[in-house]
């Protein structure tokens, strides 16, 4: 099995940021974004990571952006090594089909949530209030129910903790209403562009979120996109409204750390060898899925 790539230490380039899976450094006129195989778990990032997982995020979402390429540009520069800075080089090992070069950009400070079907936070409002940030549905939904049309379900970007669904007005107070706008309608765009490639491939995208940034004034797609740690992918051989589905991502880890007493605070439990090797196999056959990369 290969090696695990928790985090990465390059002394002599600026680390700027951290995140829950991706390390970013600071080249100068470009970032250089890095997927590790750090998995996250109820907002808690966990001591065991998942071999490969960082390269399989970055392909598949490099399979993504090339798709959504006429509907919006995206902040990639390049992904071949040597197109990096020369500095870079003696990182190969590490930075091989996991690393993006990208256009230094202003992340507007929205999730933008597309829903095409009912789940998760969305079925948990929904059965309050037959509602979800606001937008009203039909009395009679279930659990995993199909949605008549895509909605748009902003949230919050919080730095630590849950994200927090807002209404689309509020999204307008943040940043305006032109922008709010085009976030609306070029994230459904791409939500259902990739909604209808998945399906041929015999997978239903059930919820996805996106970011998206200002480049020298250019409306943009960063950091990832539709891959498993951004969206919610169902088998379409098995689907079946009034139930929760089978995800292709890390509901495996959730479920073993369920049968835990942790009080889901950090710092997280460790992985047994038989969860990381089912959840690995999970990720990769995603992959295959969708991009048909082994």
């Amino acid at each position: 099995m290969e090696k695990v790539i928790l985090k990465t230490e390059f002394p002599d380039i600026e680390l700027v940021k951290r995140g829950k899976v991706r390390d970013i450094y600071d080249l100068g006129g470009h970032l250089l974004l890095i997927a590790t195989d750090r998995i996250s778990a109820f907002d808690v990032v966990l001591p065991s990571g998942i071999p490969g997982k960082g390269r399989v995020l970055t392909q598949i979402s490099l399979y993504w952006f090339k798709q959504m390429e006429k509907i919006v540009q995206n902040h990639i520069e390049s992904t071949d090594l040597k197109d990096f800075p020369k500095r870079l080089h003696k990182y190969a090992d590490i930075l091989e089909g996991r690393s993006m070069l990208v256009k230094k950009s202003f992340p507007i400070p929205v999730e933008c949530v597309v829903r095409g079907y009912l789940s998760g936070s969305g079925w948990n409002e929904y059965q309050k209030n037959k509602s979800v940030c606001g937008i009203q549905l039909h009395e009679g939904l279930v659990e995993s129910s199909r949605l008549e049309e895509p909605i748009f379900t902003p949230s919050t970007k919080e730095e630590e903790g849950h994200d927090i669904n807002i209404p689309y007005d509020e999204v307008e107070k943040i940043v305006g209403g032109e922008l709010a706008q085009k976030l609306r309608d070029t994230s459904i765009t791409i939500y259902s562009r990739a909604r209808d490639v998945a399906r041929k491939k015999g997978i239903i995208i059930a919820d996805t979120k996106f970011e998206f940034g200002l480049s020298d004034g250019k409306f943009m797609i960063i950091d990832e996109i539709l891959t498993p740690d951004s969206s919610r992918f169902w088998s379409a051989n098995d689907y079946l409204p009034g139930r929760s589905q089978d995800s292709y991502d890390k509901q495996i880890v959730r479920d073993y750390l369920l049968t835990l007493d942790w009080d889901k605070t950090y710092p997280g439990p460790g992985l047994p060898d038989e969860i990381i090797a089912k959840t690995r196999a999970r990720y990769q056959e995603i992959l295959k899925i969708l991009t048909g990369q082994e």
